[in-house]
């Protein structure tokens, strides 16, 4: 699988189907092994002699000096650790400088990640990955895959910056809190092949004396009050007994703190969980800080830290009105309380045991066969919602005895008075495994709150179900469509997505005849996976003025079993016959409308030889298939603002889709522009009118050209890259690039 946004090319990263991206060095020889995770291939290093050895890509790539740059890899070496690096180079070739990865603290022959991050030398124009290790002898073998040379591969949305949350530049993001120092390791961690957010240094706490020690995050950033924000990280505590924790703190503006909510890890082991926490800040928190840190812990003890993010909560479900803390666990019950019985409520124990979303799940548990409720706590509906459709929906999983369930939801109105439950038949729970169970409701007509409700019966004694991914929604409908007539788009929107399934959309005419749809990665054929329970999708390549409707097919991976959607038909206006659409498939913020002068005439190219035999009257003529069709289509520009956005269009020499009116004698056509001319009109030499000749040649739709964006990008992640504004001109040619992330020489 090749890695997003790398440099090197896919043998080089991966080195299948052989090491032809690699180049000895230094004190080595190089082959092809086998054994890898990206593929089977791996480059294996054999020293020559005692002392480091090194090798490098035969490429260099191209850098911009002063831009940041990671390199990572995976690595084995039974023998002798090693390490990772930049090598940068002047435009000549000549060796400026290296930025080193720090040596992993041991050997190992598992996969481990090794990687680094440093800045671009001024007077650096091209880049090489180096790997290495330092044997004793000859003959000493490392291997290596899976490499990475590009931009920073950060968390999108995170608050806090590259350097902070993934430790491959150096510890400058943090500072002591209480009783420890802070330095930086690389231990031999197996992360998997494709998680591309883990790096080889982790941020190492040591207790300066027996107590309490912590470490913050010097970056304090922006929060909005009422909002949801989640924190989380890898921790590996020194024991399994350690009381290690992340914190999400909150200030105000005069930097005094408000609030501090804990995420305590409930460690199995000493490895590395990921520990999250969650809380809304409060009405006058401004700021945000993390800390992560370990109660009682004695000199020398060490806590290792990676990955560490804080942004706004994601939903468990898109819309649900329960915060995180209260649908997830990750941090306790929340205000989950058992109102009746004699049920007790936990968070489940240790990290990882039980789990649906996240680590953790709400553990329900009854010494005696009897019946308990349990309820969380309230929480607004939103406004005009009385008398509207609502959707429970929670995972259960009986680990213990056997249960009868049912599930309601508590009503409340403004003055927080009771209006009584809408509630299910009671049922028996289902076991063996994670199950999840939904129940639609309707609002009071006077509701302005709820409360999720569950009536517990225990049907022996000791036992025990745990809840997970709880969720309490306003009901819409699962596919809604909206025609767009500004942008000649179709706006569709799919709720209740299940997550991981494949997702197969149809354009489907009156005709009944079907066209695939685009998505960010190409047509929307099965093979996307989907990773929100919400998409929204926006077509640009319907027809003009006539009705359209969606299939959505859901494909599950288990068995490939295919669910199936139908939207409602909607149309497109287009008012104005004597304006056409030209449309890039992959671009559609460049798309645009201009005023047809004159359709094309048409011509159809054939390849052909005629061959005169002699004595024959007719000649014999072979031909190719008849070509598509070629002809000038003349339009005009009406203003120095359309003019710019047809150069702007047609700059890339991308495949166009043409749309012309209805009953104009042009269906829709994908077609590859010639060179154009641009001429102007017999008006004054102020007038902004052109004229342009665009030579069309029809094409085939395109099908892997995906509509490009960063999906979830704001300007909170351009915050996170660059300090000033200067960097984020500097880094950028043009504002469509920062939308794209697509930087200068990048």
């Amino acid at each position: 699988m090749a890695i997003p946004g790398n440099l090197l090319s896919s043998t080089t990263e991966s080195m299948d189907p052989n090491t032809s991206g690699w180049v000895a060095l230094l004190n080595c020889s190089i082959s092809s092994g086998t054994g890898g995770r990206n593929g089977d291939g791996t480059l294996k290093l054999t020293s020559t002699a005692s002392g480091e050895m090194r090798a490098r890509t035969v490429s260099s790539y191209t850098v911009v000096p002063g831009q940041l740059y990671q390199v990572f890899a995976d690595a084995s070496g039974a023998t002798v650790a090693e390490r990772i690096g930049i090598r940068w180079l002047t435009s000549a070739g000549v060796e400026i400088s290296y930025t080193w990865s720090l040596t992993t603290a041991s050997a190992s022959s598992s996969w481990h990640r090794i990687g680094a991050a440093g800045t671009a030398p001024t007077t650096a124009t091209r880049a090489q990955v180096v790997v290495s290790a330092s044997p004793v002898a000859g003959g000493v073998i490392n291997y290596f895959e899976n490499v990475y040379l590009g931009l920073p591969v950060r968390t999108l949305g995170n608050l806090l910056g590259f350097g902070t949350e993934s430790l491959e530049i150096d510890t400058s993001g943090w500072a002591v809190d209480t009783n420890c120092a802070l330095s930086r390791t690389a231990p031999a961690v197996q992360w998997a092949v494709d998680y591309y957010l883990a790096g080889g240094e982790v941020l190492a706490l040591t207790a300066s004396a027996n107590g309490n020690m912590a470490a913050r995050t010097v970056e304090r950033p922006g929060v909005t009050a009422g909002t949801e924000y989640l924190a989380y990280c890898y921790l590996s505590p020194p024991t399994s007994g350690s009381a290690a924790w992340i914190e999400l703190r909150f200030y105000n503006a005069s930097n005094t703190l408000v609030q501090t909510t804990r995420g305590a890890l409930a460690a199995p082991g000493t490895g590395y969980y990921q520990q999250r926490v969650s809380a809304i800040a409060p009405s006058t928190a401004v700021t945000c800080g993390v800390y992560v840190g370990v109660d009682t812990a004695t000199t020398g003890q060490i806590l290792r830290v990676e990955g560490v993010v804080v942004m706004v909560a994601p939903a468990i479900q898109t819309g649900s009105i329960l915060p995180y803390a209260d649908a997830s666990f990750e941090q306790g019950v929340a205000g989950w309380t058992v109102v009746s019985g004699v049920a007790t409520l936990a968070r489940s124990t240790p990290w990882g045991a039980y789990s649906y979303d996240g680590a953790y799940a709400l553990t329900a548990s009854s010494a005696t066969a009897t019946t308990s409720v349990i309820r969380s706590a309230k929480f607004p509906i939103g406004a005009g919602m009385g008398g509207q459709p609502f959707r429970i929906l929670l995972y259960e999983n009986v680990t213990a005895g056997g249960w009868t369930l049912t599930r309601a939801v508590r009503w409340y109105d403004a003055s927080n008075v009771d209006l009584g439950t809408t509630a299910s038949s009671a049922a028996t729970a289902p076991t063996s495994g994670w199950w999840y169970l939904a129940l639609d409701v309707t609002a009071p007509a006077t509701a302005t709150q709820a409360a999720v409700e569950l009536t517990l019966t225990a049907t022996s004694t000791s036992s025990a179900i745990r809840l997970d991914r709880l969720a309490l929604w306003h009901v819409l409908p699962l596919t809604s469509v909206t025609a767009v007539d500004d942008t000649a788009s179709i706006t569709l929107t799919l709720r209740e997505l299940p997550i991981d399934y494949g997702l197969r959309i149809y354009r489907v005419t009156a005709g009944g005849a079907r066209t695939l749809v685009r998505g960010e990665s190409g047509l929307l054929d099965g093979t996307f996976a989907i990773v929100s329970d919400t998409m929204t999708i926006e077509d640009y390549e319907p027809p003009l003025a006539a009705p359209v409707s969606y299939l959505i097919e859901l494909i599950d991976p288990a068995d490939m079993s295919v669910d199936s959607r139908t939207s409602d038909t909607v149309t497109l206006t287009h008012a104005d016959a004597n304006l056409a659409w030209l449309k890039d498939p992959g671009y559609p913020s460049r798309n645009l409308l201009v005023m047809v002068q004159r359709g094309p005439d048409w011509t159809r190219p054939i390849e052909q030889s005629v061959n005169h035999v002699k004595g024959r009257r007719n000649a014999v003529t072979l031909s190719d298939v008849r070509g598509g069709l070629e002809g000038d289509l003349l339009v005009w520009t009406r203003s120095d603002v359309e003019r710019q956005s047809l150069h702007a269009l047609l700059d890339p020499g991308h495949t166009l889709l043409w749309q012309a009116a209805p009953g104009m004698g042009v269906d829709d056509m994908y077609v590859s522009v010639a060179g154009a001319s641009e001429a102007r009109t017999a008006g004054p030499a102020t007038d902004e009118w052109r004229a342009w000749t665009l030579p069309l040649t029809q094409q085939d739709m395109p099908v892997t050209v995906g509509v490009s964006g960063s999906a979830g990008r704001t300007w909170q992640d351009v915050l996170g890259d660059f300090a000033t504004w200067q960097g984020v001109l500097d880094a950028y040619a043009t504002w469509e690039d920062v939308f794209l992330d697509r930087r200068i020489g990048g």
